[in-house]
C-alpha cells in the first residue's frame, strides 16, 4: 500500500508539474509578434481591471472605462494632462505607470481589490500593444463568424476532413504529433456510446472487425446515424439545457406531465430537423402562422422550470420568478452569455446593462402563465396555458408520443395575451420596484434588432437568433457538439463566450464550422458526422511523454480524451450488456429501484410524489434518460455520476471521481441484477467457462481480453467458486436481488461465481469509460 501511494504521489507530483510548465509555457513565453486585444489584452483587462473600470457605471471608478477606446484614449478626470492610454506611446500612457508600479498607493489593481498585480510578461504585452497603435477590437464573440480558408499542413495523409486541417496547423506550429488511429474495437466503442449511448453489440463488433474495407468505418457511422437510439442519446444534453423534470420543485414538489415534450426532441433529433426550426419552434412555435399542435408542442422548452404549489406566496413576485428563469435558459443555453448578472445592476464585465437585459425578458413577459395556480390534481397535471394532445392526435400528427393510455395528455406550453403587458426596469432586481418601462428588443451588443425585420414579439426573437448574422447561436451550438464528443468545447467556458469566458482553443476552426453549419442547412446530423469521422476524433487515447509534458490538457488534441460515460449511459451499459435493457422510445418517466426513505425524508408529506411509488417489470429497465427526476430529490445513483440535478439550464455537467460512485457499481441493486441475469444468459450457452468470461469481457468491455486479462478473471471465478462450495460465501443470498426471475434451474454456487465475476468486469474503470 505504502509503495502504491507513493507510486501515486510521484505520478500526480509529475502531472501538476507539467500542467505548471505548460501554464507558465503559455503565458509567460516569449512576446507574440503582433499582440491583439482580444486574445491577449482584453483576457488581463477582464481579470484586473472591468471591476473598477468596465461597463457597469455604478462601480466605475474614477469615471475611466478601459473596455472602450474612446473612454481610454481621453484625458482622465483625476490626473490632470494625463491620460490612460497613448497610441503607440507607451511611456506617456499613466495605465504603464500604474501596473508597473511598486508604490501601493499608485499601483493598479489597488491591493485593497485583492485582484492580484500583473506579471512582467503581462506588462511587457501593455507595452507593446501600446507601442504597436493600442488597437482595440470587438469581441470575438460577438462578430460574425468568417470562413478561413483552410490552412496549409504539412502531413496530408493524416488529414480525414477539413476539421483535421485546423488541428493539425495547430499541432504542427506547437511541436506536437497526433496519435495513430485507434484500434478498431476501442474506436467501435467509443463511436457507438458517442453517437447512441450505448455498447456495440458482439454482431456489430464482428462485423466492423470483419469489414477491410476503407469505407468500413464511415458505413458504420452511418448506421449508427440511423438508429431511433441517437436520438435518445442527443435528448440527454438537451434535457440539461432546457431543465426538464418529472416535478414542479419548491415545497410540494408535485408531479407534471411534459414528458410529451421530451418524446418530441428525441424525435427532432432522429427526424434531423434543422437547428434554426429546431430553436425557432420551441422559442415561439405557438406564434407560427398557422401554428400546429407540434409547433406549440415544441415550447415546452420554456415551462420546464420550477413553479410552487405553496399557498400564501405572493403571485406576481413568482411570476417574475419564471421570467427570470427562461431569460437565463434563452442566454445561457442557447446564446452562451451570461446576461442575468445584468438583472439587478450593468453587467460587470460584458456590455449589458440593466435596461438590455429587461429588454429581453420583455418578450417572455406577454405569457398567459400565473405566478401561483394552485396545486395541480389528476385530472390537471400541467400549468396553463396548456395544450391537450388527444388519442386522435397520437395517431395522426404525434405519433411520436408513446402513450399507451387513451386519456388526453397535458403539457405546459406557451401562450401569448390578447393584450401587450408592459415591462419595466426593476430597481435591484425587486419584483415590485419598476423603475423606466422598456420595450422588447434583443441584446444589441450581440447583433442589432431591428424592427424592420423581427416584429417585437418571441417570434421576432426567434427570428433574430437564428438570423445568418447573429454571431453566437451557431458558434454556441457548435462548440455544445465538439463538447458532447471531445469532453470539452473549442471555447472551454461553452455557458459563457463573453468577456469572462475562456478564448476558443482552435478560433479558426470553430468560425469555420459555425459558418460551414449555417451554410449547410443547419444540419445536425451532418455535424455529427463531420467531427467523428474525423482523423481528430479517430485519435488513439494513448498519452506519450510529449503530450504531459508541452500539452496536459490535452487543449491541442494530439491525443483522442478519456472520458467517463454521462450517468444515463453508465446505466444504459449495464443494462445493455445483460439483456435486461427495454428499447422502447419515449413514453412516461420511471422509477426504478432506489434506497428507502429518500423522497420521504424530503417531502411535504403532500401530493402524490409523497412517496416514492417504485415501478415493476420493463418499467425497471428503461434507460436513463427516462427516470423520474423530481427536482427536490433528483435520482441517487445518477447524481453521484453527476448528472444535472435540473433545476437550472446547464449546458456543461462537472466530472468528478468519488468513491461513492465505486460503491454504486459495486453494490446498487440494478448493477448487480444485471449481472445475475447475464450470468443466468451465459450459463444457458453450450460452451466453457472461458468462453462465457471472453464473452461477458466483450459484451461490457466492448474488446478482446488479453491473455493476462483472462488469466486473472479465471482465477477469480475459480477462487469465488471454491467460496461458495465451501459454504464460506451464501450462493442464494448473493443470488437474490433484483425482480427480473431466477432462473433455478441452473447451479446456483456457479451462477453465483459467474455472476460476481461480471460485476468484476463491470467495475473495470474500462467499462464505464470510452
Amino acid at each position: 500500500m505504502n509503495r502504491l501511494l507513493a507510486c501515486t504521489l510521484f505520478i500526480f507530483a509529475v502531472i501538476v508539474t507539467a500542467a505548471s510548465c505548460f501554464n507558465k509555457g503559455m503565458s509567460e513565453g516569449a512576446l507574440p509578434k503582433n499582440v491583439s486585444y482580444n486574445f491577449h489584452i482584453r483576457p488581463i483587462l477582464s481579470d484586473k481591471c472591468f471591476k473598477c473600470h468596465g461597463p457597469d457605471a455604478g462601480h466605475r471608478e474614477a469615471g475611466l472605462r478601459l473596455d472602450l477606446a474612446d473612454s481610454a484614449y481621453a484625458p482622465l478626470r483625476d490626473t490632470k494632462g494625463a491620460f490612460a492610454i497613448v497610441p503607440g506611446k507607451p511611456e506617456l500612457s499613466e495605465l504603464i505607470k500604474r501596473i508597473s508600479s511598486t508604490d501601493s498607493a499608485i499601483v493598479m489593481p489597488t491591493p485593497e481589490s485583492h485582484l492580484g498585480a500583473l506579471s512582467e510578461y503581462e506588462i511587457d504585452l501593455f507595452k507593446k500593444w501600446i507601442k504597436q497603435g493600442a488597437k482595440y477590437e470587438p469581441h470575438w464573440a460577438f462578430t460574425a463568424p468568417v470562413k478561413a480558408p483552410l490552412p496549409e499542413v504539412k502531413n496530408k495523409k493524416w488529414v480525414k476532413n477539413e476539421i483535421d486541417r485546423f488541428i493539425l496547423a495547430k499541432l504542427e506550429e506547437e511541436g506536437l504529433e497526433p496519435n495513430d488511429e485507434a484500434d478498431k474495437e476501442r474506436l467501435l466503442k467509443r463511436v457507438s456510446f458517442d453517437l447512441t449511448g450505448l455498447p456495440p453489440s458482439i454482431e456489430l463488433m464482428d462485423r466492423f472487425l470483419a469489414d477491410k474495407s476503407d469505407a468500413a468505418y464511415e458505413n458504420m457511422v452511418n448506421a449508427l446515424l440511423q438508429l431511433p437510439q441517437y436520438g435518445e442519446k442527443m435528448a440527454v444534453h438537451w434535457m440539461d439545457v432546457a431543465r426538464y423534470a418529472d416535478s414542479y420543485g419548491y415545497q410540494d414538489d408535485n408531479i407534471r406531465t411534459q414528458w410529451p415534450w421530451r418524446d418530441w426532441v428525441i424525435y427532432a433529433f432522429n427526424k434531423n430537423i434543422p437547428y434554426d426550426e429546431f430553436i425557432t419552434w420551441q422559442v415561439a412555435g405557438d406564434l407560427l402562422p398557422q401554428a400546429t399542435k407540434e409547433n406549440i408542442l415544441a415550447t415546452g422548452f420554456f415551462r420546464n422550470h420550477k413553479y410552487t404549489e405553496e399557498g400564501g406566496v405572493i403571485d406576481e413576485e413568482y411570476r417574475i420568478e419564471y421570467l427570470i428563469d427562461k431569460t437565463k435558459t434563452f442566454t445561457k443555453g442557447i446564446l452562451g452569455i451570461t446576461i442575468e448578472c445584468a438583472q439587478c445592476h450593468d453587467h460587470k464585465y460584458d456590455p449589458f446593462s440593466q435596461k438590455d437585459y429587461y429588454s429581453l425578458l420583455a418578450f417572455f413577459n406577454n405569457t398567459k402563465e400565473k405566478g401561483f395556480e394552485g396545486d395541480v390534481t389528476a385530472s390537471q397535471p400541467a400549468k396553463n396555458p396548456v395544450l391537450t394532445i388527444t388519442a386522435e392526435d397520437r395517431k395522426n400528427l404525434l405519433n411520436y408520443i408513446n402513450s399507451k393510455d387513451t386519456n388526453a395528455l397535458m403539457v405546459s406550453v406557451m401562450g401569448e395575451l390578447d393584450t401587450l403587458r408592459k415591462t419595466y426596469v426593476l430597481n435591484r432586481g425587486v419584483y415590485d420596484q419598476p423603475g423606466v418601462e422598456v420595450q422588447a428588443s434583443a441584446v444589441k451588443a450581440v447583433m442589432k434588432f431591428d424592427t424592420a425585420k423581427f416584429p417585437r414579439n418571441r417570434l421576432g426573437l426567434a427570428k433574430w437568433t437564428v438570423d445568418r448574422n447573429n454571431p453566437l447561436t451557431a458558434r454556441v451550438f457548435v462548440n455544445q457538439v465538439w463538447q458532447e464528443f471531445f469532453g470539452k468545447g473549442l471555447v472551454k467556458t461553452s455557458g459563457d463566450f463573453g468577456m469572462q469566458g475562456e478564448l476558443p482553443s482552435h478560433p479558426e476552426l470553430l468560425d469555420w464550422l459555425a459558418v460551414d453549419f449555417m451554410e449547410n442547412g443547419w444540419d445536425i446530423k451532418r455535424l455529427v458526422k463531420q467531427i467523428v469521422t474525423s482523423a481528430a476524433y479517430r485519435q488513439s487515447a494513448k498519452v506519450t511523454q510529449q503530450h504531459l509534458q508541452k500539452d496536459p490538457e490535452n487543449i491541442y488534441l494530439a491525443r483522442s480524451p478519456r472520458q467517463r460515460l454521462k450517468a444515463e449511459f453508465i446505466r444504459d451499459m449495464y443494462l445493455s450488456c445483460s439483456g435486461l435493457l427495454v428499447r422502447t422510445i419515449g413514453g412516461a418517466s420511471v422509477k426504478p429501484y432506489q434506497p428507502k426513505g429518500i423522497w420521504e425524508a424530503a417531502s411535504s408529506g403532500r401530493g402524490v410524489l409523497a412517496t416514492y411509488r417504485q415501478d415493476h417489470n420493463e418499467a425497471l429497465y428503461r434507460r436513463g434518460l427516462y427516470n423520474f427526476i423530481k427536482l427536490t430529490v433528483p435520482p441517487p445513483n445518477m447524481i453521484m455520476f453527476d448528472a444535472s440535478n435540473r433545476d437550472q439550464c446547464e449546458v456543461k455537467r462537472l466530472k468528478t471521481n468519488t468513491p461513492l460512485q465505486a460503491l454504486i457499481m459495486m453494490n446498487d441493486p440494478a448493477v448487480l441484477e444485471a449481472s445475475r441475469v447475464l450470468a443466468q444468459q451465459l450459463l444457458g450457452e453450450q460452451s466453457t467457462v472461458e468462453e462465457k468470461i471472453n464473452k461477458a469481457f466483450r459484451l461490457i468491455i466492448c474488446r478482446q481480453p488479453s491473455a493476462t486479462e483472462k488469466k486473472i478473471v479465471k482465477a477469480y471465478y475459480d477462487e469465488q467458486l471454491q467460496l461458495f462450495q465451501l459454504n464460506k460465501l451464501n450462493a442464494a443470498v448473493t443470488l437474490k436481488v433484483g425482480e427480473y426471475p431466477l432462473n433455478k434451474q441452473l447451479n446456483a454456487q456457479q451462477l453465483a461465481a459467474v455472476m460476481k465475476t461480471i460485476n468484476t468486469i463491470y467495475n473495470l474503470e474500462e467499462a464505464i469509460v470510452k
